[in-house]
């Protein structure tokens, strides 16, 4: 006896359209948040410190010289 069983015939995907007006708050939300991320792996501890001590430099000195920041 032989069984044979055939898969349903599968439909192309469709994209979604969205429109920019609803990208566009998560894109300058996503951005403002790479600034900051840029900000604080890379200028803390200097010239425009923000925090006293090097607390801060410490935390985020491996991830500076992952990302070529020089620090020392």
């Amino acid at each position: 006896m032989s069984h044979v069983v055939s898969a349903p015939a599968l439909q192309p995907a469709i994209p979604t359209v969205i429109p920019v007006r609803e990208i566009l708050p998560w894109a300058i939300f996503g951005g403002l948040l790479a600034i900051i991320a840029v900000y604080f792996v890379g200028a803390e501890q200097g010239a425009l410190s923000m925090f006293d001590g090097m607390y801060v430099h410490e935390f985020l000195h491996d991830g500076r010289h992952l990302l070529g920041f020089p620090c020392h």
